[in-house]
């Protein structure tokens, strides 16, 4: 008897007249671990997360900031946050996290350029142009937290490019170099292809397939050539991802020495831009002429097409899903668990051809149980629980077959009914313990939002209802009363800041207590808490079905009025101190354990 270690092995076979044929085999854990015990944890929008020391919009310093504050004062146990990966550039960039150019590296542009330690090494006639650039991303910060202005993503790159221009002009100290050095032999040709495309679009533009047609090919003699030229350019492009990584390395290291027992958790877009880095860098695995959307549903007769190019699951077997394995690694570097969003996709996508509706689309599937293992392969090596989002259209089976694999899957308040009876909501003990239970999205509209009605009246004022508004605002009270109703009766609407009186239309931040109170009493593995829901912001962050008719992924964290409020306000805000207040010290009831099965390897 032999045993094959953990890790995806190739093999061999010749047959006796000489022939050869190989294969991948995949030697992963049955079962993903879930979280140690239970924990709750904040959800965010890094971007929308502005202190008083960003340029612009939320980074990596304040998300460090964050989770120690969350970690150390209330006890949170993990903070989630959009995808971080790195954008396409144009002007203007799409705001979009989920529309990414790479999703294995970061953006640079979530860089707190002063905690950089060559910042401190900047020679005296370089600081007065650091000073102009300090002076001018103050009046982007100022002009975002006076409500004057939305988030300008591309004002914000605009003014760290060029500093960290002047910072990658620093020469690293040896200890610095070496990490450098190890940094790109650790990502080695992705990293190079990456800051390579990166360096291309400086001088031909964003859109590769635009370029002179050699250079569209990242393996071709011109590329290679081309390459050599720009190797500086190259080079700067690599140093950001490595600041970057640096500084994500640091937020995870902050949250975990808070206290946190997940840390960070990092968001899985699920495809790329088509002009993007990836899709340039990875031809050979994504299927041209094609793009992943979604078939027509009751809400949405058309189909959807989201002009992402997906992957080809031939190309990804004969690869042993090595770019899968590679984005996951590189993910999982300094996370704690990993979000993957439309986590279906890991079982079949709805593949559009160009040019056509996606009405004429098709599903694609992929080798599910091959995707699975790879996922709790490097989930393994990471120690990180994983997460799916799972809500919408779900495939008979999936479900099932995620929980079996140990992904925890995801539970909005709203939509956790009794479908298939009484449609009433679902008692807290029926609830899946296999899930982050949350009471919104960055998707759906805000607690107080939705207790108020307002997002009813924001999509009548765009032209959004297919109803009349008198229709849609009586189906949503309704349903909003019947969870109040619900809510009122377990007796969680009773410890409200200023009390609640029997008969008494229900105190707006009671309500917004209550609804976590009863997410508390699930059985769910991890709680979610929308950062927003404690300041009583009632603007979405994304708006669907809407492109400029509303500013999606461009607002910073408000309160109810629609004020701004910064890091330093919102850590000092007593109502969100009464929601992470009541969310800690209420969480104590002993949730039913996820099975956790031993790593037990297993051919695939």
């Amino acid at each position: 008897m032999w045993a094959v270690p953990l890790g995806v092995h190739r093999v061999e076979a010749t047959t006796p007249d000489g022939r050869t044929a190989c294969s991948h085999l995949v030697i992963a854990p049955d079962h993903i671990r879930g979280p140690e015990t239970r924990s709750w944890g904040l959800l965010v929008q890094l971007y929308s997360l502005l202190s008083h020391r960003s340029w612009g919009m939320g980074d990596l310093g304040d998300l460090t900031e964050l989770a120690a504050w969350a970690g150390r004062v209330h006890g949170a146990g993990f903070v989630q946050v959009n995808p971080l990966h790195a954008a396409v550039p144009g002007a203007p960039t799409d705001p979009s996290p989920y529309r990414p150019s790479s999703r294995r590296f970061p953006d640079p542009v979530h860089l707190r350029v002063e905690a950089v330690p060559e910042y401190t090494a900047l020679t005296a006639d370089v600081r007065p142009r650091l000073d102009g650039l300090l002076r001018r991303a103050a009046a982007l910060r100022a002009g975002v937290l006076a409500g004057e202005a939305l988030i300008d993503r591309d004002a914000v790159w605009e003014l760290k490019r060029e500093a960290l221009e002047h910072l990658c002009a620093v020469p690293l100290a040896p200890g610095r170099q070496a990490a450098f050095d190890d940094f790109t032999a650790a990502h080695g040709q992705a990293l190079t292809d990456h800051a390579t495309w990166a360096a291309l679009t400086e001088r031909h533009g964003p859109q590769w397939s635009r370029w002179p047609a050699p250079l569209t090919d990242p393996r071709s003699p011109q590329t290679a050539a081309a390459r050599t030229e720009l190797a500086a350019r190259v080079d700067f492009h690599r140093r950001l991802a490595w600041y970057t990584d640096t500084q994500l390395a640091e937020a995870q290291r902050a949250a975990r020495e808070a206290g946190m027992a997940v840390g960070l958790v990092h968001d899985l877009a699920v495809g790329v831009h088509p002009d993007g880095s990836d899709a340039w860098s990875q031809q050979d695995v994504l299927a041209a002429g094609m793009s992943v959307g979604a078939p027509p549903d009751a809400f949405n007769a058309l189909g959807q097409d989201w002009g992402l190019p997906p992957w080809r699951p031939d190309r990804l077997a004969d690869n042993g899903y090595a770019p899968f394995r590679g984005l996951l690694r590189s993910l999982l570097r300094n996370a704690g668990a990993l979000r993957i969003d439309h986590v279906m996709g890991l079982f079949r996508l709805w593949w559009v051809p160009a040019g056509a509706p996606p009405t004429d689309g098709t599903y694609v599937h992929y080798d599910a149980e091959a995707m699975l293992a790879v996922l709790a392969l490097e989930a393994h090596r990471a120690g990180a629980v994983v997460i799916g989002e799972d809500l919408g259209t779900v495939e008979p089976g999936v479900r099932e077959t995620l929980q079996r694999h140990g992904v925890l899957g995801t539970s909005v308040l709203w939509f956790e009914r009794d479908w298939d009876g009484s449609g009433l909501p679902l008692p807290a003990e029926a609830w899946r313990a296999s899930c982050v239970a949350t009471a919104t999205t960055h998707d759906l509209p805000s607690t107080a939002s939705r207790l108020t009605g307002d997002h009813v009246r924001l999509r009548h004022r765009l032209g959004l209802l297919t109803r009349p508004l008198a229709e849609e605002e009586a189906e949503e009270a309704a349903a909003t009363a019947t969870w109040l109703t619900v809510l009122d009766g377990l007796g969680l609407m009773g410890a409200a800041p200023g009390g609640h009186l029997p008969g008494a239309a229900p105190d707006e931040e009671a309500a917004v207590l209550a609804v976590h109170r009863f997410l508390l009493r699930t059985p769910a593995r991890m709680i979610g808490v929308w950062l927003p829901d404690g300041t009583g912001d009632r603007r979405p962050q994304n708006l669907p079905g809407t492109w400029d008719q509303y500013p999606n992924w461009r607002l910073p964290v408000a309160d109810a009025q629609g004020h701004p409020v910064a890091l330093e306000q919102l850590t000092a805000s007593p109502r969100v101190a009464r929601l992470l207040r009541t969310v800690a010290t209420e969480d104590q009831a002993p949730a039913p354990m996820v099975r956790t099965a031993p790593p037990d390897a297993r051919p695939v």
